[in-house]
Protein backbone atom coordinates (compact mmCIF):
# COMPACT_ATOMS: atom_id res chain seq x y z
CA UNK A 1 0.00 0.00 0.00
CA UNK A 2 2.80 1.87 0.79
CA UNK A 3 4.54 1.96 -2.68
CA UNK A 4 1.07 2.82 -4.23
CA UNK A 5 0.47 5.75 -2.42
CA UNK A 6 4.09 7.18 -3.20
CA UNK A 7 3.75 5.48 -7.08
CA UNK A 8 0.44 7.44 -7.23
CA UNK A 9 1.70 10.68 -6.09
CA UNK A 10 4.49 10.46 -7.99
CA UNK A 11 7.31 10.18 -5.77
CA UNK A 12 10.21 7.40 -5.25
CA UNK A 13 11.44 4.97 -2.71
CA UNK A 14 14.82 4.78 -1.68
CA UNK A 15 15.83 1.57 0.29
CA UNK A 16 19.54 0.97 1.82
CA UNK A 17 20.01 -2.35 3.54
CA UNK A 18 23.13 -3.46 5.18
CA UNK A 19 22.84 -7.42 6.53
CA UNK A 20 22.79 -7.48 10.28
CA UNK A 21 23.05 -3.74 10.52
CA UNK A 22 19.26 -2.93 8.78
CA UNK A 23 17.57 -1.46 6.44
CA UNK A 24 17.01 2.69 5.78
CA UNK A 25 14.16 3.47 3.40
CA UNK A 26 13.84 7.06 2.67
CA UNK A 27 10.12 8.17 0.78
CA UNK A 28 10.30 11.17 -1.98
CA UNK A 29 7.90 13.15 -3.15
CA UNK A 30 7.62 16.32 -5.22
CA UNK A 31 7.36 19.44 -3.89
CA UNK A 32 4.42 21.75 -4.60
CA UNK A 33 4.28 25.10 -4.32
CA UNK A 34 0.11 25.43 -5.00
CA UNK A 35 -1.64 27.56 -2.65
CA UNK A 36 -3.88 24.73 -0.24
CA UNK A 37 -7.30 25.83 -0.45
CA UNK A 38 -8.89 25.30 2.47
CA UNK A 39 -12.85 24.37 2.66
CA UNK A 40 -14.91 23.86 5.80
CA UNK A 41 -14.45 20.16 5.80
CA UNK A 42 -18.05 19.36 7.63
CA UNK A 43 -19.57 21.53 4.89
CA UNK A 44 -17.88 19.35 2.01
CA UNK A 45 -18.79 15.94 3.45
CA UNK A 46 -22.62 16.64 4.18
CA UNK A 47 -22.73 16.36 0.45
CA UNK A 48 -21.74 12.74 0.73
CA UNK A 49 -23.55 12.08 3.71
CA UNK A 50 -25.51 9.01 4.41
CA UNK A 51 -29.27 8.65 5.34
CA UNK A 52 -28.80 4.81 6.88
CA UNK A 53 -28.09 3.05 3.82
CA UNK A 54 -27.06 -0.48 4.22
CA UNK A 55 -23.23 -1.13 3.93
CA UNK A 56 -21.28 -4.31 3.53
CA UNK A 57 -17.87 -4.06 4.36
CA UNK A 58 -15.68 -7.22 3.11
CA UNK A 59 -12.54 -7.74 4.16
CA UNK A 60 -10.16 -10.24 5.47
CA UNK A 61 -7.60 -7.74 7.43
CA UNK A 62 -9.80 -6.17 10.72
CA UNK A 63 -7.76 -3.29 10.65
CA UNK A 64 -9.16 -2.51 7.33
CA UNK A 65 -12.85 -3.38 8.10
CA UNK A 66 -12.76 -1.19 11.52
CA UNK A 67 -11.20 1.62 9.32
CA UNK A 68 -13.89 0.96 6.68
CA UNK A 69 -16.29 0.81 9.00
CA UNK A 70 -15.59 3.99 11.34
CA UNK A 71 -15.32 6.10 8.08
CA UNK A 72 -18.82 4.83 6.72
CA UNK A 73 -20.77 5.22 10.17
CA UNK A 74 -19.34 8.64 10.21
CA UNK A 75 -20.53 9.48 7.12
CA UNK A 76 -23.96 8.09 8.50
CA UNK A 77 -24.88 4.88 6.84
CA UNK A 78 -25.68 1.59 8.63
CA UNK A 79 -22.42 -0.77 8.34
CA UNK A 80 -22.21 -4.33 8.34
CA UNK A 81 -18.71 -6.60 8.09
CA UNK A 82 -17.94 -9.76 7.02
CA UNK A 83 -14.15 -11.33 6.42
CA UNK A 84 -13.93 -13.82 3.72
CA UNK A 85 -16.22 -13.75 -0.01
CA UNK A 86 -17.55 -17.28 2.07
CA UNK A 87 -19.42 -14.74 4.22
CA UNK A 88 -20.69 -12.09 1.93
CA UNK A 89 -22.42 -14.67 -0.35
CA UNK A 90 -23.96 -16.53 3.14
CA UNK A 91 -24.47 -12.66 4.37
CA UNK A 92 -26.58 -12.01 1.73
CA UNK A 93 -28.73 -14.75 0.88
CA UNK A 94 -30.51 -13.81 4.09
CA UNK A 95 -29.83 -10.23 4.31
CA UNK A 96 -30.01 -7.29 2.23
CA UNK A 97 -27.07 -4.36 1.29
CA UNK A 98 -27.98 -1.06 -0.53
CA UNK A 99 -24.41 -1.59 -1.14
CA UNK A 100 -21.29 -3.67 -0.64
CA UNK A 101 -17.61 -2.54 -0.30
CA UNK A 102 -16.12 -5.85 -1.98
CA UNK A 103 -11.70 -6.39 -1.02
CA UNK A 104 -10.23 -7.98 -4.13
CA UNK A 105 -7.32 -9.92 -2.52
CA UNK A 106 -8.36 -11.80 0.03
CA UNK A 107 -6.36 -15.08 2.38
CA UNK A 108 -7.70 -17.85 2.42
CA UNK A 109 -10.23 -18.76 0.27
CA UNK A 110 -12.15 -16.12 -2.32
CA UNK A 111 -10.61 -13.59 -3.99
CA UNK A 112 -13.20 -10.66 -4.86
CA UNK A 113 -14.26 -11.60 -8.16
CA UNK A 114 -15.50 -15.07 -7.32
CA UNK A 115 -17.89 -13.89 -4.30
CA UNK A 116 -19.04 -11.12 -6.59
CA UNK A 117 -19.73 -13.49 -8.71
CA UNK A 118 -21.84 -15.78 -6.81
CA UNK A 119 -23.53 -12.19 -5.43
CA UNK A 120 -24.47 -11.53 -8.72
CA UNK A 121 -26.32 -14.86 -9.05
CA UNK A 122 -28.50 -13.81 -5.89
CA UNK A 123 -28.95 -10.21 -6.49
CA UNK A 124 -28.51 -9.20 -10.26
CA UNK A 125 -28.29 -5.58 -9.50
CA UNK A 126 -26.36 -5.37 -6.08
CA UNK A 127 -24.35 -2.20 -6.30
CA UNK A 128 -20.60 -3.27 -5.51
CA UNK A 129 -17.64 -1.21 -5.21
CA UNK A 130 -14.40 -3.13 -5.07
CA UNK A 131 -11.38 -2.49 -3.12
CA UNK A 132 -7.80 -3.08 -3.21
CA UNK A 133 -3.99 -1.80 -1.81
CA UNK A 134 -2.97 -2.88 -5.11
CA UNK A 135 -2.88 -1.50 -8.92
CA UNK A 136 -5.88 -2.33 -10.87
CA UNK A 137 -5.23 -5.99 -12.10
CA UNK A 138 -7.37 -8.22 -14.90
CA UNK A 139 -9.43 -9.82 -11.85
CA UNK A 140 -10.74 -6.45 -10.86
CA UNK A 141 -11.15 -5.40 -14.86
CA UNK A 142 -13.59 -8.70 -14.76
CA UNK A 143 -15.67 -7.51 -12.16
CA UNK A 144 -15.89 -3.64 -13.67
CA UNK A 145 -17.01 -5.63 -16.88
CA UNK A 146 -19.66 -7.95 -14.81
CA UNK A 147 -21.16 -4.74 -13.23
CA UNK A 148 -19.22 -3.68 -10.19
CA UNK A 149 -19.14 -0.04 -9.81
CA UNK A 150 -16.05 1.40 -9.33
CA UNK A 151 -12.89 0.35 -8.09
CA UNK A 152 -11.72 2.26 -4.58
CA UNK A 153 -7.56 2.03 -3.88
CA UNK A 154 -6.44 1.54 -0.59
CA UNK A 155 -5.50 3.27 1.64
CA UNK A 156 -8.81 4.67 2.29
CA UNK A 157 -9.36 8.08 2.46
CA UNK A 158 -12.75 9.63 3.82
CA UNK A 159 -13.32 12.50 1.10
CA UNK A 160 -12.37 9.62 -1.64
CA UNK A 161 -14.46 6.91 -0.08
CA UNK A 162 -17.33 9.39 0.75
CA UNK A 163 -17.60 10.56 -3.12
CA UNK A 164 -16.83 7.14 -4.29
CA UNK A 165 -19.55 5.34 -2.52
CA UNK A 166 -22.64 8.32 -2.84
CA UNK A 167 -22.06 8.21 -6.24
CA UNK A 168 -22.84 4.20 -6.53
CA UNK A 169 -25.53 4.14 -4.57
CA UNK A 170 -27.06 7.61 -6.22
CA UNK A 171 -27.11 5.56 -9.83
Amino acid sequence: MVWGTVKDHKGYVDVQSVPEAGTRMDVYFPVSRTEILHEDAENRLEAYAGSAERILVVDDVELQRTIAQAILAKLGYDVHTVSSGEEAVQYLKHESADLVLLDMIMKPGMDGLDPFKQILDIRSDQKTILASGYSETDRVKEALRLGAGAYLKKPYSLKKMAEVIRKELDK
